[in-house]
């Protein structure tokens, strides 16, 4: 009866076993290696670096405080971080990514928008309330989209034409050089990359040297 239970289990575990060499070890290495060859650059998640240093991705929003660089919408790129006094009072819990993903409903949604939407009208004065472009209220799905719409990067450029001192049609022209048109000119919405813009500015004012990527 032993004889035949081992004779029952052989083929499944070896179906087993060279599912998992092919699935789980040679289709991961292949692709790793196809794509490290073909597209090196997104296969190491498009980083950008100044002289040598990694300072952001294309792929990543990141949160920009100084006047003089345009702001992106709300990012989770800093969501689930810890002090190192977190840490020491036990409210470490590990890190994971991902956002908050407040409903509709929640106050603490609202307490952020209103927020957002104070510190905007602050650093751009002569823009209305009505007139801030939703998705700079609003995370994306992920929390971690780093482009905004050309109407949020337009609405931004009076403000930065002041903080920069750099000329209105220099600024417009570093939007239009980093907005992504649509997929197939059909699919989804033109798009202003933040962080590509904000290198581009930091360049024209002698800030960084060429970024390399």
């Amino acid at each position: 009866m032993m004889s035949s239970f081992l004779k029952g289990i052989k083929r499944p575990f070896l179906v087993t076993i060279a599912l998992l060499l092919i699935c789980g070890l040679a289709y991961p290495l292949l692709l790793t290696g196809i794509s490290q060859l073909i597209f090196p650059k997104q296969a190491n998640g498009s980083l950008v670096k100044i002289d040598g240093q990694t300072i952001g991705s294309e792929l990543v929003g990141q949160d920009f405080s100084d006047a003089r660089f345009m702001k992106s919408r709300p990012s989770a790129v800093n969501y689930n971080t810890y002090t190192r006094e977190d840490q020491e009072r036990g409210n470490y819990t590990r890190v994971a990514s991902g956002s908050k993903n407040y409903a509709p409903t929640n106050p603490e949604l609202v307490k952020r928008v209103e927020t957002d939407i104070a510190e905007f009208l602050k650093a751009n004065p002569s823009v209305k309330k009505e007139a801030i472009p939703t998705d700079l209220l609003t995370a994306s799905g992920s929390g971690l989209d780093p482009h905004i719409s050309p109407a949020s990067a337009a609405v931004q450029i009076p403000a930065l034409v002041k903080s920069t001192g750099l000329a209105k049609e220099t600024l417009e022209a570093i939007v239009r050089e980093n907005t992504q048109g649509k997929l197939l000119s059909i699919f989804g919405e033109e798009t202003v990359n933040v962080l590509m813009v904000n290198l581009d500015i930091a360049k024209e004012l002698g800030l960084l040297k060429q970024a390399t990527n």
